[in-house]
C-alpha cells in the first residue's frame, strides 16, 4: 500500500510538472522606459489568437506564443502585441509579412517599421507590434529598450536567412520584400503565379521583392531550392505554368503585364514579371549570382596523431623509458644479491653445500 501511494505521489508530481511546462511563460518585461505593465499579461499559443486571418501563415513561420499587454504611465496608453517563433527566421519572416510599402523605416530591435501611431519590429525570435496613443520624439526610444529586454535566442536560432540578401537595390520599392516559407503565406502576399509550381514539398525558402520600371511596376521573386537540378526542373514547370495560364488575356492573370523573364543561378530561382523592359528584367537578373558559402571541415595540416614522425619518435621514447626501466630493475636486483651475500654470506646465495652436480659416468 505504501509503495502504491509512493507511485501516485510521484504521478501527480510528474504530470504537474509537466502542466507547468506546458503553461505559456511570459516574456514581456514588467516595466520599461517608465511604462508599466496594468494587468497580467493574455498568453496564447493558439496562432489564431495572434491573427485568425493569417492563422496558418503564422505556424508556417514557426508561430510559438503570444503575449498581449497594456502598458500604462500618467495620462498615456500603449498596446503591445509580441509573437514568439522558434527561431529567428521566423520572426524576421513574419516582420516582412505583416510590413507594407509606404511605412517608415525604424531603428528599433533588428529591424522596425512605423505607420502612424504603429510601430512594427522583431528582435531575435519576436515580432512585436507596438499601438501609441500618440506618437512623441521619445517612443522610438522607449521601444528601443523595450527590445533589449526580449530574451534572445542561441546558437542556429539566432541567424537569419541568407535569401533575402540576393535582392537587387536599384529600383527597389522599400518595404515590399515578402519572405515566405509555405503555400500559405505564400498565396497572400499576391504572387505572380500559382503556389502548386512553386511545389513547397521539396523545402525551398522563397522571397518577393517589387520594382520600379519604365513601365511601371515589376515582381522580382527569388526561390532556393536543395539541389540546383530542382532549381532548373521548377524554372521550367513556372514558365510552363506562365505561358499557359491566363496571363495570355488583356490585364493579365495578376493585372500587372504578364512579361517573364527568368534563370538559374546555382540552387536559385529567379522570375521577373509585370510592367518591365526586357533590358531592364535582365539588368535585375544580371544582379543576382549564387555565391556558395562552403565550409571546409578538412584539416589543412596533420595532428599530432596523423604524423609518421611523431609516430617514429614515439616508439623510440616508448623503447627508452622500458630499457631504463629493465636496467633499474637489474640494478636493483643485482645489488640485493650483493648486499646480503656480503651482510649475511652463504645463507641465502653461494651455499655449497646446498649445490648438488650432477654426474654422468659414461665410458671413456
Amino acid at each position: 500500500m505504501k509503495r502504491f501511494s509512493l507511485f501516485v505521489l510521484f504521478c501527480s508530481s510528474a504530470a504537474a510538472a509537466w502542466a507547468a511546462a506546458a503553461q505559456p511563460h511570459p516574456f514581456l518585461p514588467n516595466q520599461f522606459a517608465g511604462w508599466q505593465i496594468e494587468s497580467p499579461p493574455r498568453l496564447s499559443d493558439d496562432a489564431a489568437a495572434a491573427d485568425s486571418a493569417y492563422a496558418a501563415a503564422l505556424k508556417e513561420y514557426g508561430f510559438n506564443q503570444l503575449e498581449s499587454a497594456i502598458y500604462t504611465r500618467p495620462d498615456r496608453k500603449l498596446s503591445v502585441k509580441a509573437a514568439r517563433f522558434n527561431d529567428a527566421t521566423g520572426a524576421y519572416g513574419a516582420f516582412t509579412f505583416y510590413k507594407s510599402e509606404g511605412m517608415e523605416t525604424e531603428k528599433i530591435g533588428d529591424l522596425g517599421a512605423s505607420a502612424g501611431t504603429k510601430v512594427l519590429f522583431y528582435r531575435g525570435n519576436i515580432l512585436v507590434e507596438a499601438d501609441f496613443d500618440r506618437v512623441t520624439a521619445m517612443s522610438a526610444a522607449e521601444l528601443r529598450e523595450l527590445a533589449g529586454a526580449l530574451s534572445q535566442p542561441t546558437g542556429n536560432n539566432n541567424k537569419l536567412p541568407t535569401l533575402p540578401t540576393y535582392l537587387p537595390r536599384q529600383g527597389y520599392i522599400a518595404h515590399s520584400a515578402k519572405y515566405v516559407a509555405g503555400p500559405a503565406a505564400f498565396s497572400n502576399v499576391h504572387p505572380p503565379f500559382s503556389a502548386d509550381v512553386v511545389d513547397f514539398q521539396r523545402s525551398p525558402e522563397l522571397v518577393l521583392g517589387r520594382y520600379s520600371t519604365a513601365e511601371g511596376v515589376a515582381t522580382l521573386v527569388l526561390i532556393a531550392y536543395p539541389t540546383p537540378q530542382i532549381a532548373g526542373d521548377r524554372l521550367r514547370a513556372i514558365e510552363s505554368w506562365i505561358k499557359a495560364s491566363s496571363c495570355s488575356a488583356p490585364g493579365g492573370a495578376t493585372g500587372g503585364g504578364c512579361d517573364f523573364f527568368g534563370k538559374r543561378s546555382g540552387p536559385i530561382v529567379a522570375v521577373v514579371t509585370g510592367n518591365v523592359l526586357r533590358s531592364e528584367a535582365q539588368s535585375l537578373l544580371a544582379a543576382i549570382s549564387y555565391d556558395a558559402d562552403v565550409t571546409w571541415n578538412e584539416a589543412t595540416s596533420l595532428s599530432k596523431k596523423d604524423n609518421i614522425g611523431n609516430l617514429i619518435m614515439a616508439a623510440f621514447t616508448l623503447i627508452g623509458i622500458l630499457m631504463l626501466i629493465a636496467l633499474v630493475i637489474g640494478f636493483a636486483f643485482g645489488g640485493l644479491r650483493v648486499l646480503l651475500q656480503r651482510f649475511f654470506p652463504n645463507r641465502w646465495f653461494a651455499r655449497p653445500h646446498d649445490v648438488e652436480i650432477i654426474r654422468l659416468n659414461l665410458p671413456r
